[in-house]
């Protein structure tokens, strides 16, 4: 019988290992059997490809200057198709996005049609050159008060109103933990939606082992069965050695 270990392609957030240089974490990144790291900005993409990583999502503008606000809009559109043509140019599969936070006059009804707006300028472009734009799901709980799309029904709806391949979520999977929960269910009811995800312990933002409460082997099986093909990425802060942290949650989420 075919093994079917492995179904999920991983990587890894480099924001969360600051004090590991970045040509270190992506050497032993790759002798750990990961594909990529996240959030590398475009003038150290080489070290990735020395080591024969991608840069599974790459940056574009800040959080807070988010596309829920038209204000925004000029600077956030040009921070994206920039991001989008070098992703292109650097062969890599995804651009981040951010709604921004809530403002006393921008409703969730007007972020919303704010942030259609703005991706529709964009998508066009993706489209062309192949790559995914992804809007992440924060939690507004906790660790980004008044942010707006802090519900996967509000980003679903989005992606909706967008309708392109090429405009999907990231979904968090610890900040929706704290925001809504029931996560599996959410993660089979919104596939579609979803372009890519971020792991992360629950509480603490730590490692993703038994001393949390999402059970990460479960929801990586959920993930593997909606037949998603994109990339997972390790978004934890580790309170002891980071790689055999990171080798402890590749092995838990090899499903």
């Amino acid at each position: 019988m075919k093994s079917s270990r492995r179904r999920i392609r991983q990587s890894v957030c480099a924001w969360c290992h600051k004090n590991i240089s970045l040509d270190v974490l992506a050497r032993r990144a790759k002798a750990l059997g990961l594909v990529g790291i996240d959030l590398v900005e475009p003038g150290q993409w080489n070290i990735l490809k020395k080591h024969g990583l991608i840069c599974t999502m790459t940056p574009s503008h800040p959080i807070e200057t988010g596309l829920n606000d038209p204000a925004n809009h000029a600077q956030c559109v040009e921070s994206v198709r920039q991001a989008i043509e070098l992703t292109f140019d650097a062969g890599f599969p995804n651009v981040i996005c951010f709604s921004g936070n809530r403002r006393p006059k921008i409703s969730d009804e007007r972020g919303l049609r704010s942030c259609a707006v703005a991706v529709k300028k964009v998508i066009g472009l993706a489209e062309r050159r192949n790559v995914t734009l992804c809007m992440e799901l924060l939690n507004s709980k906790v660790d980004h008060p008044s942010y707006i799309c802090d519900r996967t029904e509000w980003g679903a709806d989005l992606v909706r109103r967008v309708g392109s391949e090429r405009f999907k979520l990231l979904y968090d999977i610890y900040h929706m933990q704290i925001q809504e929960g029931d996560v599996i269910s959410t993660i089979k009811k919104h596939a579609s939606a979803i372009g890519h995800y971020h792991t992360a312990g629950v509480p603490g933002r730590h490692e993703i082992d038994a001393t949390q409460e999402l059970h990460y082997p479960a929801i990586m099986s959920a993930i593997a069965s909606t037949g998603f093909t994109g990339y997972v990425a390790h978004e934890f802060i580790p309170t002891r050695d980071p790689f055999a942290a990171l080798r402890e949650a590749i092995s838990v989420c090899n499903v």
